[in-house]
C-alpha cells in the first residue's frame, strides 16, 4: 500500500499510545464492549498494556491506522495487568476483564525461539479495505528473524481467514470454544506459516484488510 510506513512501536518518534489504543478498540470493539460501550474508557484501560518492542504499527499521513503484535516465548505483545483495568472499569469489572483476558494474553507461549506468534492485528475502521493489515503482516513475516509464525483466528472472522490463507498460512488445529454461547464464534483456528523465501511476489491488493 503506497504512502504507508511500518514502524516498531518502540521506535516511534512520539507518544503513540492513545493512537494505538484507538486502533485496538476499533478492531476489537465487539468483544471489548462486553465490559463497557464507552470507547474512551476502553482506550484508557488498554493504552498502558502494550509492549512497544513487540508491536508494529502502520502509519499513514502521520496517523497510526493499523497494528500487529508479534510475540515470542519471552515477550507477549499485550500482557494484561489488573491495576489499569480496575482504574478504568472499576474494581469488579476490572477484575472480570483481567480474569477473562489474562489467560489469553499472559500465558507463556509453548513455542521455540524460532517461532513468532502473531496477535492483536487491527485496523482503524476508516482505513479498512486498503491493505493495511496485509502490509503489516507482510512486514512482520519478511523483516523479523523468526522462521515460523503461528496465529489464532476465530471461525467467524472470514475476512481474516482469507487474508491469512492468501499469505500462505495453513490450518494446523481447531479448538472448540468452551463458552461459545456467550461469544460470537464457535472455534479457534490455529494457522502457521514457515519461511522458505521472501514475500516479494505477494500482491497487496486494494480491498484486503
Amino acid at each position: 500500500m503506497k504512502g504507508l510506513r511500518i514502524i516498531r512501536m518502540a521506535d516511534a518518534e512520539r507518544d503513540v499510545r492513545d493512537e494505538v489504543a484507538e486502533v485496538f478498540v476499533d478492531g476489537y470493539y465487539n468483544e471489548l464492549s462486553y465490559f463497557t460501550r464507552d470507547r474512551s474508557i476502553l482506550k484508557s484501560a488498554f493504552k498502558r498494556l502494550f509492549s512497544p518492542e513487540a508491536l508494529y504499527l502502520a502509519e499513514e499521513s502521520g496517523v497510526i491506522v493499523g497494528m500487529a503484535g508479534c510475540s515470542s516465548n519471552k515477550l507477549r505483545a499485550m500482557p494484561v495487568e489488573l491495576q489499569p483495568l480496575q482504574e478504568a472499569f472499576g474494581i469488579n469489572t476490572g477484575e472480570l476483564a483481567y480474569n477473562v483476558m489474562s489467560g489469553e494474553f499472559n500465558s507463556p507461549l509453548p513455542y521455540d525461539d524460532d517461532t513468532g506468534y502473531i496477535e492483536c492485528v487491527a485496523t482503524l475502521e476508516r482505513a479498512r479495505g486498503r491493505g493495511v493489515s496485509t502490509s503489516l503482516m507482510h512486514y512482520v513475516m519478511e523483516e523479523l528473524p523468526y522462521r515460523r509464525y503461528v496465529l489464532e483466528v476465530t471461525d467467524r472472522n472470514e475476512t481474516a481467514i482469507r487474508l491469512y490463507r492468501k499469505l500462505g498460512f495453513q490450518e494446523i488445529e481447531r479448538r472448540a470454544e468452551d463458552h461459545a454461547e456467550q461469544r460470537d464464534f464457535n472455534e479457534r483456528i490455529y494457522m502457521e506459516w514457515r519461511k522458505t523465501g521472501d514475500l516479494k511476489g505477494i500482491e497487496l491488493e486494494a480491498g484486503q484488510m
